[in-house]
């Protein structure tokens, strides 16, 4: 039985194009540290290494951790310098990229629906931004960090979609059965690798990512209003 809700963000509570959202906040991530000497072509490669480096992560340091490792080693620098600025941008300018998103009420109703019914609800987005990041995202949806139990950020995570011990990690944390956990979703790489621990599954189509035309395996897919329908048909949950 179902007791456990795992909701993606982006591109699932919060529809967006994947390469659309990155153009607006790499090119707002250039313009603020251009001033800086970073030029716009080396930033953009080198934040996507540091990505790499906590997609990569076996587990041994935190997602911010590897990240910042990496970063740092590409410019021989130390994060102290930058840190402050970064987490700035993070709080402000990166705001102007919810431009590249199309926010829908559904993501309330979804998750009010999901409250109702009483089900515990954890936000499982890719933990490869600063908590910052993470909290504008979810009020860009229309939504609040109270709305779920925990959050995933690169602070706190030693692993990244598409891992299985990224899932397990949240799991382990609240002391969670897999097979009693839902994992919705829109890529099927990154959101499909939960099923290896035993979640059910759902693919959010409105903004579905499946760039390796991987077979889409999921239990359930649907729109977001079908989930939305989806939810409402679901039991009560007694406690």
């Amino acid at each position: 039985m179902i007791k456990h809700l795992l909701f993606d963000l982006d591109g699932t509570l919060l529809p967006l194009t994947q390469d659309d959202f990155v153009n607006y906040y790499f090119g707002f991530l250039c313009k603020r540290f251009e001033k800086f000497g970073f030029e716009p072509k080396r930033l953009v490669k080198s934040v996507w290494k540091g990505t790499a480096a906590m997609v990569l992560n076996d587990g041994s340091k935190t997602n911010e951790q590897a990240f910042w490792d990496c970063f740092c080693a590409e410019y021989d620098i130390k994060r102290e310098t930058y840190d402050a600025e970064f987490l700035d941008f993070y709080t402000n300018e990166f705001n102007k990229a919810i431009a590249a998103t199309r926010p829908t009420p559904l993501a309330r109703e979804v998750v009010d629906t999901a409250h109702a019914k009483g089900y515990d609800l954890y936000l499982a987005t890719n933990p490869i931004f600063p908590r910052v990041a993470t909290l504008n995202r979810i009020h860009w949806a229309g939504l609040r960090p109270e709305d779920f139990v925990d959050i995933t950020t690169y602070e706190v995570c030693r692993y990244s979609k598409p891992n299985p011990e990224y899932f397990r990690e949240i799991c382990q944390k609240h002391a969670l059965d897999p097979r009693e956990c839902l994992m919705v979703g829109n890529d099927a790489e990154e959101d499909l690798a939960s099923a290896a621990l035993g979640m059910t599954t759902y693919i959010v189509t409105d903004c579905l990512e499946n760039k390796k035309n991987l077979p889409l395996t999921a239990d359930y897919s649907g729109t977001m209003a079908e989930l939305a329908e989806f939810v409402a048909a679901m039991p009560t949950i007694e406690k």
